[in-house]
């Protein structure tokens, strides 16, 4: 699934309305690679889903 990120830029981890790659939910938060290029758990409630993964459906 891809999500766009709704909150304020930070440097080098999320940048504001960037679409990032949901590798994984564990727990309810979303594992992405973020822009430092590493892999981390964030929270859903600021991020917009922008395109579900349509494999789960079948």
């Amino acid at each position: 699934m891809n999500v766009k990120w709704l909150g304020k830029t930070d440097f080098l981890v999320l940048t504001n309305n960037k679409i990032y790659e949901v590798i994984s939910i564990e727990g309810g938060w979303y594992r992405i690679i973020d822009d430092s290029g590493e892999d981390y758990l964030y929270p859903p409630d600021m991020f917009e889903i922008v395109e579900e993964d349509n494999k789960e459906k079948y």
